[in-house]
This record gives C-alpha cells, structure tokens and sequence, in this order.
C-alpha cells in the first residue's frame, strides 16, 4: 500500500472534482435551458429532475456489481466518457435547433450514469490506494470537491447562459468530464484476485445480508434512509413557504439555498480535525445532530420570519450532514471486505435514494392540506427520529475506528 495520501489517489481526487463539477454544470443548466428554449413549466422540470434522478435507482447496484467484479477505474472511466458523449450530442441537438424536453431528459439521464458510477466506484478504490489511517482525510478530500462543485455549478450555469448563450455551459461540463476521464489513466489501481463466477443476485444478495446483520451499517442505512426522507420534506415545503411566508424573492430564496453548499464546504474542511478531536463514534453523531439543530431552526422562522434565519438553518443543513457523509464512508470502508464494498455501497445508495421521493411526496402532500407550520414540524420530527436511531446503536460507543477487514 502507497503512503498516506499517494499520487495515485491525488489523481482520483482531481478527476472527482473535475466529474462532480461537469455534473452540477449540466445539472443546473439543463432545466435553465429548458425554460428558456422551450417554455418549460413545473410539471416538465419535475420530469426532467426525475429522470436524471432514476439512474441512481435502477443503476447503483448493477455498477456497484461492476466495480466489485472490474477495474474500478475503467469503470469511472466509460461512464464519464458517456456523459461526455451526451453532452456534445445535447449540444449538437441546441445548435441545430432540435433540441426538445425528451432530449434533455434522456441525455439527462445519460449524464446521470457518470455520476451513479463516481459514488459507487470511488469509495470502493479509495481504501485501495490509501492507508486506513488516512481515511478519513482522503474521504474528507473528495467530499470537498463535491461541496465546491455544489456550491458553484448552479451559478456558474446561470452565469454563461446569461453571458454567452445555452452553448457554452454544456461545451465547458464535457471539457470538464473529458479531462476527469484524463486523470482516471494515471491510476495505479492495485491488481485483485478473481473472484468465482456467480448469480448477479447471489453476490447482491451478499451485500444487502452484511449490511443487515452490521450492527453498525443497519443503523447508519436507517439513519441515512429518515434523513433523506426528512430533506425532501423540507424541500417540498420551503420554497412556497420562503415566498408566502418570509416574504422572500427569487434572489433571496437563492441565497439561502446557496448557503447550504456554503456550509457544506465548511463541514468538509473542518471534518479531518474533528476526526482527531472526538471519538470516532462521536464526530459521527454530529452530522445528525447538526441535522436536528437546523431543522429547528427553520422552525424558529414561524415564529421570527426572517430571511437570514432560514438561511443559517441551510447552513447548519450543509456544514453538518457532509461530517457524516465523511465519518459515515469511512466507517463503511473499513468494515466491509473490500471486495464487497461496491456492492454494500450500491445498496446503500439505492435505499437512500428511494427514500428520496417519498419524502417528497409527504412534503407535496403536508403542504396541500395542512398550514406551512405542520411541514416545518414534521420536518423537525423526522430529524429527530434519525439522530435518535444513530444515538441508540452501537455507533455511538465507538472510540476509533475499528480494524480494517481483509480483502
């Protein structure tokens, strides 16, 4: 194994931040383009949103299959390369003027596999090319790249929409994938023993089965599934609530979601001095806990309707959760086999993701038949119930991270 922090990794962690960055670029810009080129209205960007949401659904376990059974790095590799692929072909399809809500959302989904491949295959080859006890600073780096990315594409897309034309945010998100897929080739990825041929759903079925009898993945996986449920929630809710209610306009409900990926990349530098600082079990519960704290605070906004509240809860919502996404990967890594930890990864994204919209649909449905107070109340509810399902395992009692297991 290479030192702490290897060239190897270097080049992960920059072909992460160069995929993440052509990810929110294209993101942001592809319902921008949709209602400027095409009149879009909400039902057709839900739609969009949607379909770039479903490869994480239907792809997150067949990739994390592959990243098991295959280069993990090849695999990083064509799934970026396909996402450049479908933006110079969105981009042909806007010059020529025939460019339509289908195409985008079928490029869209495209794009989306580069993603789904990235959050699977990544932290599968991270405890490859690091040492464990450079873990957490290595999951704390790419974490870093996903916040910086969070926090500048939106505006970055709005910016050359606005400046140069639909054009050039697309041209700039595939230069940026096509130079992530540069830095993949410089990976010295570690040779793994084959492994027998099996049934695609028996070596599934591994995974999920480790992941059930963990007594530390189970109640992370259920921790992460009520918060998922619990953001899409507060999702549904806050933008009606922030113009109705805070008297917000369009500017100032884009300042306070902005200052999530604002705290986002606090929480990410701050992350690898609060891993040296607390328990290991401890600078977990934070996360959650943060979580808690910032649901309560938009709360407070029923009862002090200010802009600058609801946008410090989004902070609280950025600079907590990423400590847990970086404590919690971590953890993950280390007790899982290596040559399993696509698949448990894989698993884990499936049941957070499907959480997803049915925290949505809760959130539409709270908010059509019940006054704005019910959804900030629920919301904080549903924070409450996953700090209290990570404070009751065995998570909590941890003093540092436990020995790595074998491949």
């Amino acid at each position: 194994m290479s030192e702490v922090l290897s060239a190897s990794f270097r080049r992960l962690a920059w072909s992460n931040l160069l995929a993440q960055s052509a990810e929110q670029l294209s993101l942001a810009a592809v319902p921008i383009v949709a209602v400027l080129l095409l009149k879009a209205g909400p039902g057709e960007i839900g739609l969009l949103a949607s379909i770039q949401s479903l490869p994480f659904l239907l792809l997150s376990m067949p990739l994390g299959l592959l990243a098991d059974r295959t280069s993990r790095t090849r695999l990083m590799a064509l799934a970026e390369a396909l996402r450049a692929l479908a933006l110079l072909l969105l981009l042909a399809l806007i010059v020529t003027g025939h460019v339509s809500i289908a195409a985008l959302a079928i490029i869209g989904f495209m794009a989306a596999v580069g993603t789904v491949a990235f959050s699977v295959a990544a932290p599968s080859l991270v405890p490859a090319l690091v040492q464990v006890e450079g873990l957490a600073r290595a999951n704390g780096r790419l974490e870093l790249a996903r916040s910086a990315a969070f926090a500048a594409g939106p505006a970055l897309a709005g910016a050359l929409i606005a400046w140069t034309g639909a054009s050039a945010a697309f041209v700039l998100s595939g230069m940026l994938s096509v130079a992530a897929v540069l830095c993949l080739r410089g990976i010295a990825e570690p040779a793994r023993a084959a492994m027998p041929a099996r049934h695609p759903l028996l070596e599934l079925q591994d995974g999920a089965k480790w992941v059930w009898q963990s007594d530390l993945l189970r109640p992370m996986m259920f921790c992460s599934i009520a918060w998922n449920i619990s953001w899409f929630m507060l999702q549904a809710a806050y933008v009606p609530y922030a113009i109705n209610d805070l008297g917000l306009d369009a500017s100032g409900v884009g300042i306070t979601l902005a200052l999530y990926g604002v705290g986002m990349i606090v929480g990410a530098l701050l992350a690898p001095r609060v891993v040296r600082a607390l328990p290991f079990g401890q600078a977990i519960l934070l996360g959650p806990y943060f979580s808690v704290l910032a649901a309560v605070t938009m709360a407070l906004t029923l009862f002090w309707p200010q802009g600058w509240v609801a946008a410090l809860s989004y902070f609280l919502y950025g600079a907590g959760p990423i400590l847990w996404v970086i404590t919690s990967t971590t953890l993950r890594q280390t007790v899982t086999p290596r040559a399993m930890i696509g698949r448990v990864t894989s698993i884990v994204i499936v049941a957070s993701t499907g959480a997803r919209p049915l925290g949505a649909a809760l959130g539409g449905l709270l908010g059509v038949y019940f006054p704005a107070s019910v959804s900030l109340w629920c919301v904080v509810l549903g924070f409450g119930m996953q700090a209290v399902i990570i404070t009751a395992s065995k998570v909590r009692t941890l003093k540092r991270l436990p020995d790595p297991l074998p491949d």
